[in-house]
């Protein structure tokens, strides 16, 4: 007997699996016209957007943060705004507000930036945690409420928020609270020095940027996240995933462990994985791609565990090491 609620699964067929790698790959591609030698920061961003998740980029000015962002953005043809966070910054900045209008003798909604597909939250940890705040219904819920009024978001919806690890005069740090509703933490870091003098050469002649051309549409890309989840996940991955999970929380090293929505992430996060590599069904790989991105920064330490130097990244590492990967079954058909 299923259970209340249950849904029947129906895999994708394998010509529909090449067609939306082949799109996949071709937003990669695009991307990677404008960042130089990041394939593995772009398709996890790629993996964040296609399971539905957003992005939190910790790391140092002028490593490219912006660019990513907006070539993504651009590679599907969608709308693009930058909040630039700053303590002055109010809610209503970044949700829009009821403004009275004389010729209509009424107040109407004006939509903040926030009404875009992708939202560059760009030193987010600088804005009061009001501020901060604002974001978080947009993010859970993909909707805005104003004055008992809500109103949804355009499909897809990214918000691709950065804030600088080294800088933290005037700043407020994120709550744990808030950092959950980041799919993934990523650091873009510097580039080799093969990949900085093509870099040089590359923008030397032009911003990339500029000539950047949509590779897919909004629709498409929208329509790839839905179908991402029919991407089968096996019993056995799928006990092999909790159990990495509830390891972070029995970790004696660990103060608060990841949530059941980092559960879901990291499940959503290897179907994602999975569609990108081509295959209809998710293995054990593809959960352990994705875990340090989706787990370490959903993970408070011990005291004494921050005074060794261990680091939320290297503990998660520690977890994939200790836990044995099953061998995966195959979905019939697959």
């Amino acid at each position: 007997m299923s259970s209340p609620g249950f849904q029947p699964f129906h895999p994708l067929p394998t010509d529909r699996v090449q067609a939306l790698q082949k799109l996949l790959l071709h937003l990669r591609d695009a991307v990677e016209r404008v960042i130089v030698g990041k394939r593995e920061v772009i398709e996890l961003v790629l993996i964040a957007v296609l399971s539905g998740g957003h992005v939190l980029v910790e790391d140092v000015p002028g490593i490219g943060k912006t660019k990513l962002a907006r070539s993504f953005c651009q590679a599907f043809g969608g709308t693009f705004r930058r909040i630039q966070f700053t303590p002055d910054l109010l809610p209503a900045d970044v949700t829009g507000s009821l403004v009275y209008e004389p010729g209509r003798g009424a107040f109407v909604f004006h939509p903040g930036p926030v009404f875009a597909n992708v939202i560059l939250a760009d030193e987010v940890n600088r804005g009061t945690p009001r501020t901060q705040s604002a974001l978080l219904e947009a993010m859970e819920e993909r909707q805005v409420t104003v004055e008992r009024e809500t109103y949804r978001l355009p499909e897809p919806f990214l918000v691709l928020a950065t804030q600088n690890p080294i800088e933290l005069e005037g700043t407020f740090p994120l709550p744990e609270a808030q950092l959950d509703r980041f799919a993934m933490r990523l650091s873009i870091g510097y580039p080799t020095a093969e990949d900085e003098v093509a870099m040089v050469r590359r923008f030397l002649g032009g911003d990339p940027l500029v000539e950047l051309e949509p590779v897919t549409s909004p629709e498409e890309l929208a329509a790839a996240i839905a179908e991402t989840k029919r991407v089968f996940l096996g019993q056995a991955t799928l006990d092999y995933l909790v159990t990495l999970v509830r390891r972070t929380r029995e970790h004696e090293e660990v103060q608060l462990g990841a949530s059941p929505r980092a559960t879901l992430a990291l499940a959503r996060a290897a179907q994602a994985a999975a569609l990108l590599a081509g295959r209809p069904f998710v293995i054990p790989d593809d959960v352990r791609r994705v875990a340090v991105p989706v787990l370490a920064h959903r993970l408070r330490l011990t005291p004494r565990a921050e005074l060794h130097g261990l680091t939320a990244e290297a503990l998660v590492r520690a977890v994939l090491d200790e836990v044995p990967v099953p061998v995966e079954e195959l979905v019939e058909g697959a």
